[in-house]
């Protein structure tokens, strides 16, 4: 579900890329920045009725994914060309990773006052599958990942010691009919057998983040 964005958030256009940005309410820099990722179907706006459980001192970004969704009756945009009926593997997401490391480097450009050698990332559904997908392919620059009502790319799972040194948060709702619980309960464990250590928060509820889980959101990106 797209939202509103709120006054203080800017609508931006950088090259090939629409974003919503929302500027940090402090004086100290360089700004750390955070990565509003959303899932198949959302775009620039969807992520950000999670921003007030987000650091006011960061430079939030929330980009619209690069391409159309192919969901029969729903709009919106994805991070993977074609996505078939199984989640969608690590190497699906290869285009919008080189399309996004671009960015960085406009971003960095265009807000010289945050640091874009290190940042966070926050995804939703597939958000979270391509955060973990741009997590092990640049785990030096990702300060820290979480994964909301997402799943892990497949293939994935041999090059997962490379998060070692990534605070990783997972949330995710019992009832999901859309990525079903198993997903999470199975990513959990993939990242706990590669030796990463994991905040784990799960509620009863559907695809979303359930209210339990929201304040330790908050607590993770202190």
């Amino acid at each position: 579900m797209s939202l509103t964005p709120a006054p203080d958030i800017q609508e931006v256009q950088l090259g090939s890329w629409t974003l919503t940005v929302r500027l940090p309410a402090r004086t100290e820099r360089p700004f750390p920045a955070v990565f509003l990722i959303h899932g198949w179907t959302g775009d620039e706006r969807s992520m950000w009725v999670f921003a007030p459980r987000l650091p006011k001192d960061a430079l939030l970004i929330a980009p619209r994914a690069p391409y159309a969704s192919s969901h029969p009756e729903l709009a919106g945009h994805s991070w993977v060309e074609r996505r078939g009926s199984e989640f969608s593997p690590l190497t699906a997401f290869g285009p919008s990773l080189d399309a996004f490391e671009g960015m960085l480097t406009d971003l960095a450009l265009r807000y010289p006052e945050a640091d874009f050698r290190c940042f966070s990332l926050m995804g939703f559904s597939q958000g979270a599958a391509f955060s973990f997908a741009c997590a092990l392919r640049h785990p030096q620059r990702v300060s820290r990942l979480a994964a909301l009502a997402g799943f892990l790319p497949p293939g994935s799972e041999s090059q997962l010691a490379a998060l070692a040194n990534i605070p990783i948060f997972i949330a995710h709702g019992s009832k999901d009919e859309t990525v079903p619980i198993d997903q999470a309960r199975a990513m959990r464990a993939a990242l706990e057998a590669a030796g990463i250590g994991v905040e784990y928060c799960e509620s009863e509820t559907g695809h979303k983040l359930g209210a339990n889980c929201a304040p330790r959101l908050q607590e993770f990106f202190k």
